[in-house]
């Protein structure tokens, strides 16, 4: 199936108009005297180097941790709240599809992704974003269990934290169903449709309703000639999918949100109708003898942010699956080079749904 960007409206992050009132700052001044600038609420131009910028956003942590200093999940949560706040006021120029500070990184998708846009503002920390993103698509990211790069299209998902992809590895070889099609609901850079892929399913259907992971993923499948293994449909779960498959896989948030979520904020978080939905919808999309994999988390209940479990609600009150089988593993200890404290991770398990349809008859 071909998408074409004329089709799908990529999201990017929104350019600022450069005509809008600035405060020019140069690394003759003092950072403090920007901070308090964007705190009253006003936007910061960095003018000289771009490593100005960086000064003023190391800064600006110290004066937040100074003022926050709540270590806890939730306190975290609202760190980088207000941090997102003031630091998307401190801004960059680009013209030309190239950044006027000096010694910039040279970022591809300032070309790619603002082809209708001459000159405008974008805040610094989005810069950040789209430099590590075009570092990544370019280098790519191995995945241990494909044994092979991806390549992730800006604004797409893609995991940095492999527990969840051993297991469903693992649950994948030992499978003993039908191997015909499945759908990959959120499928984001396409990582467990090629896992699938890799254990001799047929066909996939992936779904998203991310616009880029969709677009980046039709690019890869082209260049990887997948295009009669995987095909892409846009749009929210199962989007306009019809198919009955004997295999539904899905990698869904796993914390809920308490907060407006937009985004790839909605690869983390979860609205409270998600799962009744996807649930609802799911036992429509199942062949006879089929099976939902879920590939969860219990980070949510460790870190207290909830103490129900949506796979458990469904299980328990839903009325249309049966556990098959539930498997966890421990995750791997945080990287040592993370300044947060996540020392929850001693108690978080990845998780392996199976579901089968319950027998009405």
């Amino acid at each position: 199936m071909k998408i074409s960007f004329k089709e799908i409206q990529i999201d990017r992050p929104e350019p600022i108009n450069s005509n809008i009132e600035v405060i020019p700052y140069d690394r003759r001044m003092e950072p403090q005297v920007a901070i308090k600038t964007l705190i009253d609420g006003n936007y910061v131009l960095i003018k000289d180097f771009y490593s100005s910028g960086l000064s003023i956003l190391n800064e600006l942590k110290k004066y937040i941790n100074n003022k926050h200093s709540d270590t806890s999940f939730q306190g975290q949560r609202d760190f980088r709240s207000l941090y997102r706040e003031l630091s998307h006021r401190l801004l960059l120029l680009v013209c030309n599809d190239k950044l006027t500070v000096k010694k910039a990184p040279e970022i591809g998708w300032l070309k790619k992704l603002y082809t209708d846009l001459n000159e405008f503002f974008l805040p610094f920390p989005q810069v950040q974003g789209l430099n590590s993103s075009w570092q990544w698509y370019k280098k790519g990211i191995s995945i241990p269990v494909l044994e092979k790069k991806i390549h992730p299209f800006f604004g797409t998902y893609f995991p940095t934290r492999f527990e969840h992809l051993t297991l469903f590895d693992k649950w994948l070889r030992q499978y003993k169903g039908e191997k015909e099609s499945a759908i990959d609901i959120g499928i984001g850079c396409g990582v467990l449709s090629f896992q699938m892929l890799k254990h001799n399913f047929k066909k996939v259907y992936g779904t998203d309703s991310n616009p880029n992971a969709i677009v980046g993923l039709n690019k890869d499948l082209n260049k990887n000639k997948l295009h009669s293994k995987i095909d892409l449909f846009y749009g929210d779960l199962f989007a306009d999918c019809n198919k009955k498959t004997e295999l539904i896989v899905f990698n869904p948030p796993w914390v809920p949100a308490s907060h407006d979520i937009e985004g790839l904020d909605k690869a983390i978080y979860y609205n409270p109708d998600l799962f009744p939905r996807f649930f609802a919808e799911a036992k429509k999309h199942l062949k006879a003898d089929g099976r939902v994999t879920l590939l969860f988390s219990n980070l949510a209940q460790v870190t207290e942010v909830t103490k129900s479990h949506p796979v458990e609600i469904e299980l328990s009150g839903g009325g249309r699956f049966h556990k098959e089988l539930f498997i966890q593993k421990q995750v791997n200890a945080a990287s040592k080079k993370t300044r947060r404290d996540q020392n929850w991770r001693t108690s978080e398990m990845a998780e392996i749904w199976v579901l089968k349809t319950i027998d009405t008859e």
